[in-house]
């Protein structure tokens, strides 16, 4: 993660018209009001960013320097009338950099942004956040606008909440479609059932498994979360304070199956997709599904892809893995330490679930060996804790005034072109910190990295979605030899053993291919076809040119969020606090189409690797 020194103020005092930027406010809704295209770009540092999260480009995009920010608003400024900028609470100067919280409005909706204004010249624009949060005349019923609840009064023929629930219930998918069908009903399905439950937009949620929560249950019985409880909030309901600050598997495979219900998200467990394709005439999608083995065919306008980032499994294929008289399994298959028991296993892979599946078997009494492939960073996570998300995500965070939801405004905030400038510093102060740890870990061979540029977990999951490890134990056990250690690709299999390409045979009674998961992309290729993904293209990354994570620079989650090349068709997922923050942006899109709001797509997704 990122810290950036925001130091929020929280007084109501109100700004003089001298501060930077409320001087840069007057001067940009000036230039907007009259449609001054090239004064409005000019008020942007030569250097500078424009994150746009749905509010000027219906998309998730970001421009650069003042012919960027030429290039959107010469595109988007008339429809969208932008005004009534304000600070919503006084700007803070440090560092010779001005950082302000406002709101706006457009023509359709209401938005909040952060801004940070240097000199150059006067008050420029160095980063510039807008996010829309609510479209006008389709607020969320919440706070004063809450629902009533009960009916109060007699009325003859009464129907409670629970008689509308069940006829909802049973008429969804049968003599009522859903606008938007949910295909994945992990956490990130969920996230988004609920805001669109919220947002009164007809969905539905669908998932293999025969109860919410069940992608975590049934994980192997080691697995946790590896990011704090600040940080993994659902919308609108947030854990308790005194929920563990890393939750087990079970815990949280309860919470969403209670938020489900709670939140009353329609979903159907029990359900596989099978197929689909779109109309372009008619402008909706036929999805056959199979409802506990009963076959049914959906028709909805939208479909959502929430499958999960790390949802399709890599299973390499390995030359003689028919001969093999042991067990294997990928990593999302394993069940857990218990059943090997003095067993030889083979881990292939040095990444998080390789590290956890390792540690949780060597602690049953496995023999284990770690096969490394390539190399690894690895971060302790208390110093991540610490060093990397503690301005932002953790209890003195809270204390200082950062809330989940300004947490993540900050977050976004911070443009991806210029995130590792920001990250390496404090991987430098991580390594430092643990410095006897990784000297331990070179002694034992293991191969370490800090990322192309030296930046770091975030990016490296930003970028690829792998490479690294989050340490809450079983390094340990590879820098003492407890879990022993082998490098190197593996060139096939015996009756017996797992052989590396240098001859190295290692004596298995199971392997383990904890060798991660392909572009989500791939889930469109078995659902609809591989005309479509190819379509539509990889999914997630940067851009950035480095390791896996191939150019040219796209300046955003690839497909995430967002519109697709493929009309109508949708990617959700990433981890708890992405399905969170980005599940509203992609909530109100949709909330837009069924309404009949226009929604003109500035610069759609561009296609450069097919997956």
């Amino acid at each position: 993660m990122t810290q950036l020194d925001d130091r929020p103020v929280t007084t109501a005092d109100t700004p003089s018209i001298e501060d930077p930027a409320t001087a840069w406010f007057a001067a940009f809704e000036d230039a907007l009001t009259a449609r001054d295209v090239d004064r409005a770009a000019g008020l942007f540092a030569a250097t500078s960013f424009w994150r746009d999260l749905i509010a000027f480009s219906w998309n998730l995009t970001t421009v650069e320097d003042p012919a960027g920010v030429a290039d959107l608003l010469a595109s988007t400024l008339d429809r969208v009338d932008p005004r009534g900028f304000r600070l919503t609470e006084p700007a803070d100067t440090a560092d010779g950099v001005t950082t302000a919280w406002f709101e706006f409005e457009t023509a359709v909706g209401r938005g909040r942004g952060l801004l940070r204004v240097v000199d150059e010249d006067g008050p420029k624009a160095w980063t510039f956040l807008t996010t829309l949060y609510e479209l006008k005349g389709h607020e969320e019923p919440r706070g004063a606008r809450r629902p009533m609840g009960a009916e109060h009064g007699a009325t003859r023929e009464r129907v409670t909440w629970l008689e509308k629930r069940e006829a909802e219930d049973a008429a969804l998918g049968v003599d009522t479609q859903p606008y938007v069908l949910v295909i994945g009903g992990g956490q990130g399905g969920i996230a988004l059932g609920a805001r669109l439950r919220q947002l009164g937009v007809p969905a539905l949620v669908v998932d293999k498994h025969p109860r919410p929560g069940d992608q975590w249950r049934n994980r192997y019985k080691s697995l946790c979360l590896h990011d704090p409880v600040w940080y993994d909030h659902l919308p609108y309901l947030k854990f308790p304070d005194n929920w563990p600050v890393f939750a087990p598997k079970d815990k949280v495979g309860d919470w969403l199956e209670f938020y489900t219900r709670v939140m009353e998200v329609p979903y159907w467990s029990n359900t596989v997709a099978t197929s689909a394709a779109y109309d372009e005439a008619a402008g909706e999608w036929t999805v056959h599904v199979e409802r506990e083995g009963r076959p049914l065919v959906l028709k909805p306008t939208q479909l959502v892809m929430a499958t999960g980032m790390s949802g399709k499994p890599n299973i390499p294929v390995v030359p003689g893995a028919e001969v093999f008289r042991g067990e294997q399994h990928h990593s999302s298959q394993h069940p857990g330490p218990d059943a090997y028991a003095g067993k030889r296993v083979v881990v292939v892979g040095s990444n998080n679930s390789a590290f956890d599946i390792c540690g949780a078997l060597w602690e049953t009494g496995a023999d284990v060996t770690m096969v490394q492939r390539s190399s690894t960073h690895i971060v302790k996570s208390d110093t991540l804790m610490d060093i990397g998300l503690g301005d932002l995500y953790s209890e003195r965070a809270v204390e200082a005034g950062v809330t989940t939801e300004k947490a993540d405004l900050i977050f976004a905030s911070l443009p991806y072109k210029i995130m590792h400038e920001f990250q390496i510093p404090l991987y430098d102060r991580m390594r430092e910190r643990d410095r006897d740890f990784y000297d331990r870990m070179t002694a034992a061979g293991f191969d370490l990295d800090w990322g192309d540029d030296g930046s770091g977990l975030f990016m490296k999951y930003l970028r690829r979605g792998s490479g690294y490890y989050i340490d809450v134990g079983a390094a340990e056990l590879v820098a003492s030899g407890d879990v022993k250690l082998a490098r190197g690709q593996v060139d096939h299999l015996t009756e017996t053993a797992v052989v590396l390409a240098d001859g190295t045979e290692l004596p298995a009674d199971l392997v383990v291919y904890a060798t991660g998961y392909g572009s989500m992309n791939g889930w469109a290729a078995d659902l609809i076809s591989q005309e479509v993904a190819d379509r539509v293209g990889k999914v997630w990354g940067l851009g950035s040119d480095t390791t896996k994570d191939p150019g040219p620079w796209e300046g955003e989650q690839r497909n995430m969020w967002k519109p697709t090349q493929q009309q109508n068709l949708w990617f959700h997922g990433g981890n708890l606090h992405q399905s969170r923050h980005y599940s509203l942006y992609l909530a109100l899109q949709l909330k837009a189409r069924h309404v009949g709001i226009d929604t003109p797509v500035h610069r759609l997704q561009e296609v450069h690797h097919l997956g």
